[in-house]
């Protein structure tokens, strides 16, 4: 009977969106909508009850409207790289596609902005900006693939943040819908815009709030000259402090990250960047601008990385060998999935002169749990992305990356940071948000989200938990168990 009725109730609503879409935009058969099942956090998976690729904000908003109307669930998705579950289907709702979405509808040279549809690639802004000497500097390492959209969602950054910012630093305006379909534009072509700020808000909020159609984001010059130096080290402490020597010199880096040695062995293999394969851990320290402060900073950078104990420095000394260095950091995800049949990429903030205890403390759950951790960083604003390698077709091998990415998390919040730096929290970090804040001030993100959206239509059950679940995730603690992830569907 319950089979039936959501065969049922599938018909229904698919019927109801070819009322005004072509069929072709309406996908409900198994096999067209398997491809959505998940985003990049694989372990968990779910089809979806319909799929709808609209190409006008007409359609999205009548879609959105529809399905206010029969009270289904909506998720918005992009290029599905995100890592956290956010783009995780409703088995009894509608999965939004903005695939189709991927203009670049203007570049203003003048006012240094383009304003893009959500589905254009973080790497095609630059591409478009190019031939103006300009270009978009948040730069994820999925950025050949990841959508504009995807990246507001959830406000990702890149190895270049620490000097440029994360998304929320880099877009003017957005345009889009409410989940009942309701036009919104939030921010401004200004630098600031009256009122509340609710395109910070919206920025970060994991497709919880609205549903964007249309992004301005600022534009940058490219700079004059740009170089790397790449630092190695005989100990991980070591590096984890020369970061923080680095910055308490009140250098700014255009890039600063780290890998340890597993990481580089991995990347290594992969594309040949070049890497220290003795160093327990490398940095990369990239200085941009004009070569007068190029070479003045790189000379600062030199200074502080031997007194804080580097063994080996080099130094870019061209383009192509600045690119060569940067290809390690930005395979290492791609590298590292050529030596373990599944990864689960991991993603919190710590203070940075915390790195050397969460790494060992990394290193202790490794043993803990006989799982191998590489791990990478943008070590300069201490986003951490420990890498988990394990087979998602050993469930209880599963299970204890569970189990291991939580108490990383967990640690993160410990030592003064938080569960996320620019993944998001999606279905992936939904405990650890029982740790990270009280019951009172998960209510009040609840009440924002009621605000624009009071029937809950839009991505229910992510980020945010529900009171009862934090409850049944203390009682197990006090235990000293750990509660499992949302009952999801799994690999």
């Amino acid at each position: 009977m319950g089979e039936a009725l959501s065969l049922e109730r599938q018909a229904q609503v698919a019927h109801a969106l070819r009322a005004f879409l072509p069929a072709r935009a309406v996908l409900w058969e198994e096999e067209d909508t398997r491809p959505y099942e998940c985003d990049g956090l694989t372990a968990y998976r779910q089809l979806p009850m319909v799929v709808a690729l609209p190409e006008t904000d007409e359609q999205v908003r009548r879609i959105l409207e529809t399905c206010s109307a029969m009270q289904v669930p909506v998720v918005p998705r992009g290029a599905g790289t995100g890592l956290s579950g956010g783009a995780l289907p409703p088995g009894d709702g509608v999965l939004l596609s903005m695939a189709k979405f991927m203009r670049v509808l203007r570049v203003d040279a003048r006012a240094r902005t383009a304003v893009v549809q959500p589905g254009v690639r973080n790497a095609a802004i630059s591409e478009a900006a190019a031939p103006f000497g300009l270009y978009y500097a948040p730069d994820p390492s999925s950025q050949i693939a990841c959508t504009i959209g995807g990246n507001v969602a959830e406000n990702s950054g890149g190895v270049h943040c620490l000097k440029y910012g994360l998304t929320v630093h880099n877009v003017l305006r957005l345009r889009g819908f409410t989940a009942a379909g309701e036009p919104v534009e939030l921010g401004s072509h200004a630098p600031d815009a009256p009122g509340y700020d609710l395109l910070a808000l919206a920025i970060g909020s994991e497709g919880m709030l609205v549903v964007v159609t249309e992004v301005t984001v600022k534009l940058l010059p490219k700079p004059q000259c740009a170089k790397v130096v790449m630092a190695s080290f005989d100990d991980v402490e070591k590096a984890g402090q020369a970061v923080a020597d680095v910055i308490a010199a009140g250098i700014i880096p255009a890039g600063l990250e780290m890998m340890d040695r597993p990481a580089t062995h991995a990347v290594e293999q992969f594309v040949g960047a070049g890497y220290d394969l003795d160093a327990a851990a490398i940095l990369l320290c990239e200085s941009d601008g004009t070569p007068e402060e190029v070479e003045h900073e790189i000379a600062r950078v030199r200074e502080v990385l031997a007194r804080a104990g580097a063994t080996r420095m080099s130094v870019s000394r061209d383009e192509a060998e600045r690119l060569r260095f940067w290809s390690g950091r930005k395979s290492a995800f791609p590298a590292v999935g050529r030596i373990s049949p599944d990864y689960y990429c991991m993603d919190g903030t710590i203070p940075r002169k915390r790195l050397g205890e969460v790494l060992r403390f990394i290193g202790a759950m490794e043993k803990k749990y006989g799982l191998r951790c590489p791990n990478v960083f943008h070590a300069g604003d201490g986003n951490l992305h420990p890498l988990i390698l394990f087979d998602a077709n050993d469930a209880e091998e599963l299970h204890r990356t569970e189990l291991f990415a939580g108490e990383v998390l967990e640690k993160c919040v410990e030592v003064g940071g938080t569960i996320t730096g620019e993944h998001g929290v999606g279905v992936e970090k939904i405990n650890q948000m029982c740790v990270q804040f009280r019951p009172d001030e998960l209510e009040l993100f609840l009440a924002v989200k009621r605000a624009f959206d009071p029937a809950m239509l839009l991505n229910p059950g992510k980020a945010v938990p529900t009171l009862a679940r934090c409850a049944e995730f203390g009682r197990m603690h006090v235990r000293g168990g750990r509660l499992p992830h949302p009952e999801l569907p799994r690999f």
